[in-house]
């Protein structure tokens, strides 16, 4: 790899670093521009929100690099405030086919496994340090919506309704990153959920498609209207559809088979119907 591509990549990493960091701040209560303590006090957010990123997007390299197949370092993405959670998160370019499916899979399930146990102890640690309020404010909050996998957490290591949770800018970090894995998760194009499915079908799948973009805009109707965006990138996705592999008859062994099974059961404990309410 070129020193060129490698300033590009250390750059916007510290960029995201930066912008992570002044994002850490503001959900901890303090303006990170009046002073650099203050600003420092973003830092375990940051720290443990790129730790989640990075380790998913090391998951998809690790197996490129193993496979033969050609890709490229993380590439963050940093997100200035307002921008709430400091970065509109990482990816990886893959530059050549992949040889078989096995390959594929490989590849589609390492990312979101590793940042899945890496934000489950995220998470787990940042909710120590979370609060229970009895009475919470009527206005001006933001309400963060609970997986099935957040809520036994939250219930679990605080002992209280999530409801009441005050959540720590560390345990926020690890509920984005458990987002962020369920949104990768979805069963669509080459998301890496529509890599898995790939993999273990061997073909495109337009009705689990289909079905998935009705259930999108349900979601919208009935709640959370950034459900619209996703479906449409469904269908935009599905038009492009997915690039075959070199030799698609090789089928899936029965280890990878169970675990597509697995990552179908991460994506269900993880999925929020509402991830973000916000009360005016």
């Amino acid at each position: 790899m070129n020193r060129r591509r490698l300033l590009v990549h250390g750059g916007l990493f510290a960029l995201t670093v930066v912008t992570a960091t002044a994002a850490g701040a503001i959900w901890d209560g303090v303006d990170p521009f009046v002073s650099a303590a203050a600003y420092a006090r973003g830092l375990p957010y940051a720290i443990s929100l790129l730790a989640i990123l990075l380790c998913h997007e090391m998951g998809h390299y690790l197996m490129c690099r193993r496979h033969g197949v050609d890709a490229s370092l993380p590439y963050f993405l940093p997100a200035p405030p307002p921008i709430v959670f400091g970065t509109f998160g990482a990816f990886i370019r893959v530059r050549s086919r992949f040889p078989h499916r096995r390959a594929l899979f490989d590849m589609g399930a390492a990312g979101p496994w590793a940042g899945f146990v890496v934000a489950i102890v995220v998470l787990f640690i940042g909710l120590h340090f979370s609060r229970v309020e009895t009475t919470m404010p009527e206005s001006g909050v933001w309400m963060f919506g609970d997986s099935l996998l957040t809520a036994w957490l939250t219930r679990t290591v605080v002992g209280a309704d999530p409801n009441n949770v005050i959540i720590h800018p560390i345990a926020l970090a690890g509920w984005f990153g458990l987002l962020v894995t369920s949104l990768n998760l979805l069963p669509a194009g080459q998301l890496d959920g529509g890599h898995i499915v790939y993999a273990a079908m061997g073909r495109a799948t337009p009705a689990l498609s289909a079905v998935l973009v009705a259930v999108l805009a349900w979601l919208g109707l009935r709640g959370w209207p950034g459900w619209y965006l996703w479906a449409a990138i469904v269908v935009l996705m599905n038009f492009l559809g997915h690039p075959p592999t070199t030799d698609d008859q090789a089928p899936l062994d029965l280890a990878r088979l169970v675990g597509a099974v697995a990552s179908l059961v991460v994506f269900v404990i993880t999925f929020v119907p509402e991830p973000i309410r916000i009360i005016p």
